[in-house]
């Protein structure tokens, strides 16, 4: 009896030591196997973001975030080979990531519109940019919002989800800009002596770009004046130096050519 007891005790230790030993072999090697792989993805990932100059913080981030989901995804492998119902926990998972994202729905969209204005770059630090109706100078990124210094030297908060789903103008991309300035004439002036003046005032500037040239058309024919458009290029750092100058050489070199330039006026008359 003793023995056909110790002979029933030795073969279901066989059984269960041969079936769960298989489970615990393979989810040995589940784990090395899945290890190594997320070693090298880390390691690639890591690679990638230094080689396209991401933000560091964006790359911490990144690599964590995508880092600690495989090792989530390695355990709940590792659970299954192991017998365990997972099922049931990653339905948790989802139920709880769904619960987060509803309750920080304005966060994760501007924590995602970050991340893309990151990777893809639309402007960067020092760019002058128009957004959202605001305009100023970069003088932060930050994963939830961008940071600029309007020219009266005033702080805009702009939350990334909304800068990244509108429109992004950046003043700083290109190296030269075109400046316009609409000169308006007297209906009695020159318009040959006229084009000539304006076109002389635009050369002469040495912050004005000979190639494109400058370029003088009669753009208008406005309802007090004739309206003269003066196109010229220039650095992008000289751009409002430059429209200022126009502005002020043309005004005092038209009052020296006795070119009026004409401004509103009323006339009223009275009826007895």
């Amino acid at each position: 009896m003793g023995n056909i007891n110790i002979e029933k005790w030795k073969g279901l230790f066989f059984d269960y030591g041969t079936e769960y030993g298989l489970k615990l072999l393979g989810a040995l090697i589940i784990w090395i196997i899945g290890s190594w792989i997320i070693k090298k993805i880390k390691s690639l990932l890591q690679k990638t973001m230094n080689r396209f100059k991401y933000d560091e913080s964006l790359e911490k981030f990144l690599t964590s975030l995508i880092v600690g989901s495989l090792k989530v995804i390695l355990i709940i492998l590792i659970l299954g080979q192991l017998g365990v119902e997972t099922s049931s926990f990653a339905a948790i998972l989802a139920a709880a990531g769904l619960a987060i994202g509803l309750a920080l729905q304005g966060s994760l969209s501007n924590f995602a519109g970050g991340i893309l204005i990151m990777i893809f770059k639309p402007y960067r630090i020092g760019d002058y940019i128009q957004a959202q109706g605001e305009s100023g100078t970069v003088k932060e990124i930050e994963i939830f919002t961008t940071k600029l210094n309007s020219t009266d030297n005033k702080e805009i908060i702009i939350p990334n989800g909304a800068i990244s789903n509108g429109n992004i103008t950046n003043f700083s991309t290109e190296k030269v800009r075109r400046v316009d300035v609409k000169m308006g004439v007297s209906y009695d002036a020159d318009i040959k002596q006229t084009k000539e003046l304006l076109m002389k005032i635009m050369t002469e500037n040495p912050k004005i770009l000979k190639d494109p040239e400058p370029l003088i058309v009669l753009g208008e024919l406005g309802d007090s004046s004739v309206n003269f458009f003066m196109r010229s290029w220039t650095n992008t750092d000289d751009y409002w130096n430059v429209y200022f100058e126009i502005l002020e050489t043309s005004k005092i070199e038209l009052d020296k050519a006795g070119i009026e330039i004409p401004f509103p006026q009323m006339d009223i008359h009275t009826k007895n």
